[in-house]
């Protein structure tokens, strides 16, 4: 039965691509991708010289029906972002949606998403986490910051390095200098970093180091008073 399967791809070192993601991009009739260039890139490496479509943000909304229709059609159809799991912060949903609407058949892969390992290494209480993804740039933004500055969970955001200071200087407007969070940076490249420590103190990090790469903020969360007397105590 034909199906969209979403395949996660390698968010820096390709030796994190899966067998199975692999497989299933060879017998795609179609293979789906934000950027084909970047794809590309990935599919000549693996030796996949599989057809490939643009499906990004721009275009998505005018194309999701016609991609579903076929699908239920007969060809599988394969789904890929620039780097880890489609619709994750990238574009994916509304086709994964419409091909629920339609009846079609969908499976995502497990693989790799930036997040994961930036929270695992973190630190941070991870049992429970509220994931954030971007800020709004404008509108919105800072009232969406005054709403989780009362978060109790780890909170986690994505950034672009051009924007972390900034950010992280508003965070700590609104959730108090001494809060702690670790940034991880260029996660599973050869310049992967974390940085933990309170705001105040990431903040004078990045303004020295000027950061670069892809931007994953794991910010803990609101203790109680509770919370703060018995860390207090130990």
């Amino acid at each position: 039965m034909a199906k969209l399967t979403v395949v996660p791809t390698p968010v820096g070192n390709l030796e994190d691509m899966t067998f199975r993601a692999i497989r299933v991009l060879k017998e795609a009739d179609l293979i789906l991708a934000e950027d084909t260039r970047t794809t590309g890139i990935l599919l000549k490496h693996f030796e996949i010289q599989n057809k490939m479509q643009s499906h990004h943000k721009f275009n998505e909304h005018k194309t999701v029906e016609q991609i579903a229709s076929r699908i239920k059609g007969g060809e599988n159809i394969a789904l890929v972002s620039d780097a880890g799991t489609p619709a994750i912060s990238d574009p994916g949903f509304m086709l994964v949606r419409e091909c629920v609407r339609q009846g079609v058949d969908v499976e995502c892969l497990p693989g790799a998403t930036a997040f994961v390992p930036a929270l695992v290494a973190s630190g941070l209480p991870n049992e429970k986490f509220c994931f954030e993804g971007f800020l709004p740039q404008k509108k919105g933004r800072q009232t969406r910051l005054k709403e989780l500055s009362t978060e109790n969970r780890t909170v986690i955001f994505y950034e672009s390095p051009f924007r972390l200071v900034k950010t992280l200087t508003q965070l700590a407007e609104f959730f108090g200098a001494d809060r702690q969070v670790s940034v991880s940076r260029e996660i599973s490249k050869l310049h992967e970093e974390t940085v933990r420590g309170s705001l105040e103190e990431v903040i004078a990090h990045f303004i020295v180091n000027e950061p670069r790469g892809e931007i994953v903020i794991v910010l803990a969360g609101l203790k109680d008073k509770k919370e703060k007397e018995t860390e207090k105590d130990v």
